[in-house]
């Protein structure tokens, strides 16, 4: 069960050539892939793309931290709406962000607690942003946990006190191409951390793996990512593939799980 956790594959980044990048995908054996919104502009182009590839490509719902602006509380009004649409397998991409504009955070903790709270009415599985800003969300998701809540701390790349804490919580960690960077600081976490809480990921088109790095990622890759954290982790590819599958089915149920039986 090899899946792509998160993916944005309905960017104008694969606009010429996204059949050859599905297609490459499955060749790769990736089963699934998972779409994480962006904005209130890329609503239509990923459900677009979802229509085209049913079962395949799952969309997701949610608002961005660097796309939540002044006018955010009526953009996730009427995103809203879209969350009861058939085959919307998560609440996300949501979060913060404190690398690339600190002036929105307290907008962006608003943004974030609306998004908490979808996820719990609807419940579904809720996809984290979090760069430069895990120990903040974590202490959101602390504070909203009352049972309900189950998701991914998408990019993963906190330490193993951040570790604990996530799995306290019963969420996940995403694991993408950070992890083949000499410098992404991997090798120090996933010797140590085991498998029970982690799934993999692309966040295609950004961050590919080694030897792809610099380049436009793909879902393609996932099977890079797969084989490095097999290196880190001391075990082998196949258990990697179906300890990570297990954890995708764990965090988004019958979406994924129904196209197994």
């Amino acid at each position: 069960m090899l899946i792509d956790s998160h993916s944005h594959l309905y960017v104008d980044a694969f606009l010429e050539d996204i059949d050859a990048v599905i297609e490459r995908a499955k060749e790769a054996g990736v089963e699934k892939i998972v779409l994480p919104n962006i904005d209130k502009a890329s609503l239509q182009s990923m459900f677009d793309l979802a229509e085209k590839h049913p079962h395949y490509c799952l969309p997701a719902v949610g608002l961005h931290p660097c796309s939540v602006k002044e006018d955010y509380r009526s953009v996730l009004e009427g995103m809203e709406g879209h969350l009861g649409a058939e085959g919307i397998i998560a609440v996300g991409e949501t979060g913060i962000d404190m690398y690339w504009d600190k002036t929105t955070l307290e907008i962006q903790q608003e943004a974030f607690r609306i998004q908490i709270n979808w996820a719990k009415e609807k419940n579904l599985p809720i996809i984290i942003h979090s760069r430069d800003s895990l120990d903040l969300t974590i202490s959101e998701i602390e504070g909203a946990q009352d049972g309900r809540l189950k998701g991914i701390f998408h990019c993963f790349t906190g330490n193993l006190d951040q570790v604990k804490k996530i799995r306290d919580l019963g969420f996940f960690m995403g694991l993408g191409g950070v992890v083949t960077y000499k410098n992404g600081g991997m090798d120090k976490i996933l010797p140590y951390s085991g498998l029970d809480n982690m799934i993999l990921e692309t966040d295609a088109p950004y961050l590919a793996p080694v030897p792809f790095r610099g380049k436009r990622n793909e879902p393609a890759y996932l099977k890079n990512i797969a084989e490095r954290v097999s290196e880190l982790s001391e075990t082998t590819y196949d258990e990697v593939i179906q300890k990570t599958g297990l954890n995708c089915l764990k965090v988004f149920g019958k979406q994924i799980h129904n196209n197994y039986i």
